[in-house]
């Protein structure tokens, strides 16, 4: 009799686990197709430093929406949906899986799990981060180096090495602690918008994670912003000498050339971004979770 408890007990937490994972990576993909083109404006955004005379800028979220619209069509609008999709499939399935398992084990555990999945998925999916950075940020001007995800594997290997792929994993893993800020904050939120009563209403349910999903993320990415500035600069460098030797020399470089407003750029854009995405994402998460319960009972 309690091998059998035990042998249910083991099962019904596989179940969990992988309903969790099955839910992340659904929600990771949804929010990557809907918000791509967004995502490929903020990269080009950070990655444009001081320009030179007679180059032209990319000015705003929408007036580099429309160029990208003009020169490069449909597809410049989604470059790097590819290496996109395939880094959140197991980015979001891990992270959701450990936050969920470690909720209701107190605040510090849960934050500290959060954080040290994030660390985990990050660390992982890094090189498609990086091919990711570089899709994004190619075009007729500066010639397309890669034709697909696997070419774009194969040019780094052969040209940067082992290194190559975990270019800007530093500042990378400097941003997690955003997950600090936004899952409590999230959380929080959510009591305070009583989402768990309001589960017999989806509509007000849903309204309410929305919410509470679009607040918590805007103050974490208000908070972190700058490493996403110097993680893109650093993931884009493909030639020596590199222009940004690390963390710290990238800060000084930028602070020196461009101000403190160099480490801002793209931030219109990115929360325009970040906000529908994480809000996006975690609604589209809760969601599943919910359907594969009705579907479990």
């Amino acid at each position: 009799m309690i091998k059998v408890h035990d042998w249910w007990k083991e099962f019904a937490q596989s179940h969990e686990n992988l309903k969790h994972s099955i839910a992340g990576a659904g929600a990771g993909i949804v929010s990557s197709i809907v918000t791509c083109p967004l995502d490929v404006a903020k990269t080009r955004l950070q990655n444009q430093g001081v320009v030179l005379p007679g180059e032209k800028m990319y000015k705003g979220t929408v007036g580099t929406l429309s160029r990208i619209w003009c020169e490069e069509g449909i597809r410049g609008l989604y470059r790097g949906l590819s290496p996109t999709i395939l880094g959140y499939l197991p980015t979001w399935a891990i992270y959701f899986t450990a936050y969920d398992y470690y909720s209701e084990k107190g605040w510090l555990l849960h934050i500290v799990s959060a954080m040290s999945a994030g660390a985990l998925s990050t660390s992982l999916t890094n090189p498609l981060w990086v091919i990711k950075t570089r899709f994004m940020t190619q075009n007729e001007r500066t010639a397309y180096r890669y034709h697909n995800t696997l070419h774009a594997f194969a040019t780094i290997a052969r040209e940067e090495g082992f290194r190559g792929f975990y270019k800007g994993l530093g500042s990378s893993l400097i941003g997690i602690s955003h997950v600090a800020v936004q899952f409590p904050l999230y959380e929080k939120l959510k009591i305070a918008f009583h989402v768990e009563q309001k589960h017999s209403s989806s509509s007000s349910g849903s309204t309410s994670i929305l919410l509470a999903s679009s607040l918590s993320k805007m103050a974490a990415s208000l908070a972190t912003y700058p490493h996403e500035v110097i993680r893109t600069r650093l993931q884009n460098q493909t030639r020596r000498p590199y222009k940004y030797q690390g963390i710290l020399h990238a800060i000084k470089v930028i602070s020196k050339e461009e101000g403190l407003c160099g480490f801002y750029k793209g931030l219109s854009t990115n929360l325009v971004r970040t906000v529908p995405s994480s809000a996006l994402t975690i609604l589209t998460y809760e969601l599943i979770v919910r359907k594969l319960n009705d579907l479990k009972h």
